[in-house]
């Protein structure tokens, strides 16, 4: 895959209710609350306290790691296919043609399976296709991933023209080693740009979950120490009811904040072999991911609706001690 510079996709996700701008005071919300038929009933705080994993963003740290170990592998497999065309004798410039305006079908006249050309048995050719077989590739998830012969991929990943002047030629002419070298060092540094940028996004997750997890923390803290309170629990009751709504503004200032970063990702990311041309960066890692497509987002969410849920309760506890 190739990393470039663009544009990004917008990413709205709505996870609260719309607001209600008719009834937006704590008492008017715990009136909502405690005249909904039901809801008037004794509760016991304890046993409710339960304490949220944090599974969506830890999930996509794993994933994130393993994809910038791939990344990074890609790109120390160009690096050495790299260097290893480079170390090759071109043809002489009389057994060779400028063809690197052949079209694209004659790609396919090379063969994945030995590194023959129909056009030839010529050695250097030979050496470059067994160069990148065994080192692009090689790599464990590269077949797998891409499901690509040898052509389709130096197709993909050093342009067809490339592969073309290869399969026209039947050996390896100067002006064709130059581009593999020069093509395959720039595939390099693309998949080091993209390791970096995929380095920040789980800088980025560990911050979210640090948040996140003081958030859930101080909710649990906040029921167990009304769970504790004796007596007439009204007030107390009152001031946790408060502080989970600030907790849940916490939560949307989180959801703002990742909502900002998905509008503008570093990089718009492009992947041979998949039938899509560009993909806004967040996209690439967790478009085919498991989980939530916005694993953070999913991850607020969850602990939002944690509070609500929290908050009804809460309400539901004045209510039974009136």
């Amino acid at each position: 895959m190739s990393a470039r510079q663009g544009a990004a996709g917008v990413f709205r996700i709505q996870g609260a209710e719309p607001t209600r701008a008719e009834c937006a005071t704590l008492s008017c919300d715990l009136t909502a609350v405690l005249t909904e038929p039901g809801v008037v009933t004794a509760l016991v705080i304890a046993g409710v306290v339960a304490f949220v994993a944090l599974a969506y963003v830890r999930d996509a740290k794993a994933d994130c790691r393993d994809e910038r170990r791939r990344v990074l592998d890609e790109r120390a497999a160009f690096e050495e296919f790299a260097d290893r065309v480079s170390g090759l004798d071109p043809a002489p410039a009389s057994s060779t043609v400028s063809s690197f305006n052949g079209p694209a079908a004659a790609v396919r006249t090379v063969s994945p399976v030995d590194g023959r050309s129909s056009t030839g048995d010529d050695v250097r050719l030979r050496r470059v296709l067994a160069a990148y077989r065994d080192t692009v590739m090689s790599l464990p998830h590269y077949r797998q991933e891409y499901d690509e012969t040898i052509p389709e991929s130096l197709a993909a990943e050093l342009g067809p023209d490339t592969a073309t002047a290869l399969a026209s030629n039947g050996t390896l002419s100067s002006g064709a080693q130059s581009a593999l070298v020069r093509r395959s060092r720039r595939a390099a540094d693309a998949r080091a740009s993209l390791a970096d940028a995929i380095e920040a996004e789980i800088d980025a997750l560990s911050e979210y979950e640090t948040d996140l997890a003081s958030v859930d923390r101080r909710r649990r803290r906040l029921l167990e120490h009304l769970d504790g309170v004796e007596g007439d629990g009204t007030d107390a009751s009152i001031d946790v009811w408060q502080r989970l709504d600030e907790l849940e503004s916490e939560c949307d200032e989180v959801a703002g904040e990742r909502q900002r970063a998905l509008d503008d990702p570093p990089m718009t990311v492009e992947a041979p072999g998949d039938g899509e041309d560009r993909r806004p960066f967040h996209g690439y890692l967790y478009g085919a991911a498991d989980g939530p497509r916005y694993p953070v987002l999913a991850q607020v969410a969850e602990i939002a609706g944690r509070i609500r849920a929290d908050r009804d309760r809460v309400a539901s506890r004045v209510a039974g001690e009136e």
